[in-house]
């Protein structure tokens, strides 16, 4: 069933179900294609911020055809340059929750993956495409420049030459060559179901495992090698030294657990 976050409530445009240690988190505007208003981004924001107890892993779905095509740019006020750095300040605030926040999350993109809702896709840690789904960066054809972090994140995606090319042509991708791309993580027919599962095997993983390649495996790859290094053993000896690393792998020398096939 449907549950709302209690407290503070979630807006009308999120819906939240939560399937036993997994949450689905809907955007819920499909009249709009799922179009990013203020209202919504900070939902986002209130929620990656403390999910429900319990919950290990969130599936981030959309209803309807489209996942989110952007900015909602009938919100659009005259914002002089201050205010417009603070809106923009505050979508990456909001992204960040998800991105460097406590539990790991599953996107289905379907249909308009465009604008801003490229930059909330791009903050989630597994993508996945079904065949609907295309992107695009519009903003360069309407004047405006990027937001809400597609400029830190896609890049380290798909290279900034080829964002370039989005931005200064308007060159829309579909499913496939997003996914050829480096947009999505797994191209399937059934986007939702697929993550699911995705969700569930990570929900099932170790939380000290999780929480390093949430928290500490995206700062080692920015860090120069000799930090690197250094965190990395450190995240090791944590995870190794937990009682339940020690239990999973007596359970694989004891022939318990299954190996790694194909």
């Amino acid at each position: 069933m449907t549950t709302p976050l209690p407290t503070p409530l979630l807006p009308p445009s999120l819906r939240l179900e939560l399937l036993d240690d997994v949450a689905v988190l809907r955007l819920a505007r499909p009249e709009k294609r799922n179009a990013l208003d203020d209202a919504t981004v900070l939902g986002l924001e209130t929620f990656f911020g403390a999910p429900p107890r319990g919950i290990k892993a969130v599936v981030l779905d959309a209803v309807g055809e489209h996942f989110s095509a952007g900015l909602d740019l009938s919100e659009l006020t005259e914002r002089d340059a201050f205010e417009g750095l603070e809106h923009s300040m505050m979508w990456h605030r909001s992204f960040e929750r998800l991105e460097r926040g406590r539990v790991p999350v599953v996107a289905v993109l379907r249909g308009a993956v465009v604008g801003g809702g490229l930059e909330l896709a791009a903050a989630a840690h597994i993508r996945v495409a079904e065949p609907s789904a295309f992107y695009a960066l519009p903003e360069g054809q309407r004047g405006l420049f990027v937001g809400g972090g597609a400029s830190v994140r896609v890049p380290r995606l798909i290279g900034a030459s080829r964002m370039a090319d989005m931005m200064l042509t308007g060159r829309v991708l579909d499913a496939d060559e997003g996914h050829a791309a480096g947009l999505s993580h797994y191209r399937v027919d059934d986007g939702f179901e697929h993550a699911l599962g995705l969700a569930r095997k990570i929900a099932a993983n170790s939380p000290i495992t999780n929480f390093a390649v949430l928290q500490a495996l995206p700062r080692i790859a920015e860090a120069n090698p000799a930090e690197g290094y250094l965190m990395e053993s450190l995240m090791a000896a944590v995870a190794s030294g937990s009682a339940e690393a020690k239990e999973r792998m007596q359970a694989f020398l004891e022939k318990r657990a299954g190996k790694v096939g194909r």
